[in-house]
């Protein structure tokens, strides 16, 4: 399955993941994201269908997304475009930065019970 990958977004993706990316990103990524520290592989700024989500999980459709300040002005794309991810099966959650930076147990505890949630339900199919 290519879940929705898009590969014509792909240097966008690397250009992304090259910048400087969000303090929070960073934080997420090394703390418990990356290496498969949580049980389940994610990749960072992946292109789906049109967009380019900040972390995914494809063997469960796990998005996760970090909200930073330049999202304020954002909010109905967001709705948008979580719609459409939605609409293809993808679960995401959502988190704002400085909840990511400050509160990180809190932030990883859910996507821990997301990860199982997802997993029990791939086993159930």
């Amino acid at each position: 399955m290519n879940n929705h990958y898009n590969p014509n977004l792909k240097k966008n993706a690397n250009d992304l993941r090259n910048m400087t990316v969000s303090r929070a990103e960073k934080y997420l990524w090394k703390a418990g994201l990356r290496n498969n520290q949580l049980g389940v592989k994610f990749k960072r700024q992946r292109p789906i269908t049109n967009f380019i989500v900040d972390f995914f999980s494809a063997e469960i459709g796990l998005i996760i997304e970090v909200d930073g300040s330049s999202n304020d002005a954002k909010g109905s794309y967001d709705r948008y475009r979580q719609d459409k991810l939605e609409s293809l099966g993808y679960t995401i959650i959502r988190f704002q930065e400085g909840e990511v930076i400050h509160r990180y147990p809190d932030v990883e505890d859910k996507i821990i019970r997301a990860i199982e949630v997802l997993k029990s339900r791939k086993r159930v199919d």
